[in-house]
């Protein structure tokens, strides 16, 4: 196959370091503690680690607010814990991809203390100054994702500065060179250190608009949401010059070879497209989050693959996200029958797939008393709240399920007793063992890695099939979101094997015809 850049050929899978193992019993995972379960990570059979941010920070966005760019937050460990970290990784053949936050430092960063001390400050540029409207408030009438104004006065000199998040988190002027000079730096100084790409976050913001006109009114805005809906994000965000940036963001990494750059990008397909950048100058991965956002039925999640295969750019790579750090976890979406076939279709799609700690048990939604809530954005606008998809790894029955001799930062789902990696993944119709062998069946397989997808129609509303091909061999997927079982027709003279069910238990079963499909089942079927 043509296909054999490794970010192509794998799978990514996403740790949130405060939750996947602590190594030094306070409560909160680590790099040491990273380090320790990268044998399980070789075990399942994923690719890469993406970790998100570990720098140094204050922590009013838990590591979102950077106050050094080039360093290691004592909470997490030291560079030589990262450099230990990125040497084991490597030595079992693990790829390495750090989260970059390059939007917005944190207030607590020198660039900011010296950007606020004075109007005539040479760092003042690096963020957004701008004075009071003309009746003394916010310059227009941008909003924060996290509730409010995304402008806070600074008194000592009279200005306004823009935070698209928190005021924590005051935004960088990605239009002053220096400003991406430093962060190019920034770039290097974890490139030499091995790094193997980068999730960049939120990387359709870095350019505003130059003249800062106010958003337009979304007239479809409801009470329920969250209050950044109530204007389309047209001037604050997506403004078309920031894909020079990101053309110069992948030109700083090509220069150390097979090294990748991942944007974090909610946008309509349309748009996201763009970030491929003319003739993929861009980003090699726009995050393609859309499975998160379309309802959970056969015909919406189908017109869905099909749009975005037809709207890829020549020789654009697809990819597919079911859950992260920001959104409700899969299984707390659509339960956990359907997250087997959720965990079936992300590593069955074309493209590469991320995946999201912990899904591979099945966790779902647990729930945060309120004296336990951490995240911010829960507490500006309640409800919003990202703490249930942050809870830690769950890895054996015994106290604290294994990750940490202390009481979590955040609570244990009510089940962690029997819902852990050791209870699991000896278990033959387990998620785990579920996730583990499709996870084989992608390197065993090219038609399932890097192979052609073309979809099936079988006039079954419930049921979405697709089958890859990579020469000769094909493999047919069939989904069934609904819970009545089918008979589902196959080619006429064609003798098909099943490789694997999401229940488990079915694999070697031969069809010729038709074959049988329960209720909530995916089944992968080789021509034979």
């Amino acid at each position: 196959m043509t296909e054999t850049v490794w970010w192509k050929r794998g799978t990514v899978y996403q740790v949130y370091p405060r939750s996947f193992q602590d190594s030094d019993g306070d409560g909160v995972g680590d790099l040491a503690g990273i380090t320790a379960r990268l044998d399980y990570l070789a075990w399942l059979g994923v690719d890469a680690v993406w970790i998100s941010p570990v720098y140094p920070s204050p922590m009013a966005d838990y590591g979102y607010d950077v106050a050094d760019y080039c360093g290691i937050d004592p909470l997490f460990g030291t560079l030589a814990d990262f450099d230990q970290l990125v040497s084991e990784a490597h030595r079992r053949k693990l790829k390495v991809i750090l989260d970059f936050v390059p939007n917005h430092s944190s207030v607590a960063h020198p660039w900011f203390a010296e950007a606020r001390a004075s109007r005539d400050n040479p760092r003042r540029d690096w963020y957004i100054w701008r004075d009071p409207g003309p009746d003394g408030g916010p310059p227009n009438n941008w909003l924060s994702n996290f509730g409010g104004p995304a402008w806070t006065l600074d008194p000592t000199t009279g200005q306004y500065y823009y935070h698209a998040f928190l005021r924590e988190q005051p935004d960088l002027n990605w239009r002053n060179p220096a400003v991406r000079a430093a962060m190019y730096d920034a770039l290097r100084f974890w490139l030499e250190r091995g790094v193997d790409g980068f999730r960049v976050d939120v990387i359709w913001h870095l350019i505003k608009d130059e003249s800062f006109r106010d958003n337009p009114a979304n007239p479809h805005f409801a009470e329920h949401l969250p209050e950044i809906n109530r204007f389309h994000q047209v001037y604050s965000a997506d403004r078309p010059e920031v894909l020079d940036v990101i053309a110069e963001m992948r030109a700083v990494l090509r220069a150390y070879g097979e090294r990748v750059l991942i944007g974090e990008i909610y946008l309509p397909l349309e748009r996201l497209m763009a970030y491929y950048g003319a003739d993929l100058s861009g980003a090699d991965m726009p995050f393609n989050f859309q499975l998160i956002q379309t309802p959970w039925r056969a015909d919406a999640v189908r017109e869905l693959v099909e749009n975005y295969e037809a709207g890829l750019p020549e020789g654009g790579w697809p990819n597919w996200v079911l859950g992260n750090h920001d959104q409700p976890r899969i299984a707390a979406r659509i339960g956990e029958d359907q997250a087997r076939i959720a965990a079936m279709l992300l590593l069955t799609l074309r493209g590469t797939p991320t995946l999201y700690y912990g899904d591979e048990l099945g966790l779902g939604h647990v729930p945060i008393p309120e004296d336990r809530v951490r995240d911010p954005w829960e507490i500006n606008e309640p409800g919003h709240g990202r703490d249930p998809e942050r809870t830690p790894m769950q890895w054996e029955p015994g106290p604290q399920a294994g990750f940490s001799a202390a009481e979590p930062w955040l609570p244990l789902s009510p089940d962690h007793a029997t819902r852990n990696v050791e209870c699991l993944q000896d278990v033959p119709g387990s998620i785990l063992t579920l996730y583990r062998r499709l996870l084989a069946l992608r390197r065993e397989h090219d038609a399932l890695a890097v192979g052609s997808y073309r979809t099936i129609a079988l006039g079954l509303p419930d049921i979405l099939a697709y089958e890859r091909g990579a020469g000769e061999a094909r493999l047919r997927v069939i989904l069934n979101f609904g819970t009545a079982a089918h008979e589902i027709p196959l080619p006429e003279n064609e003798a098909w094997t099943i490789l694997l069910s999401s229940r488990g238990g079915r694999a070697g079963e031969r069809g010729a015809g038709r074959i049988r499909l329960g209720g909530a089942e995916g089944l992968i079927l080789m021509q034979s």
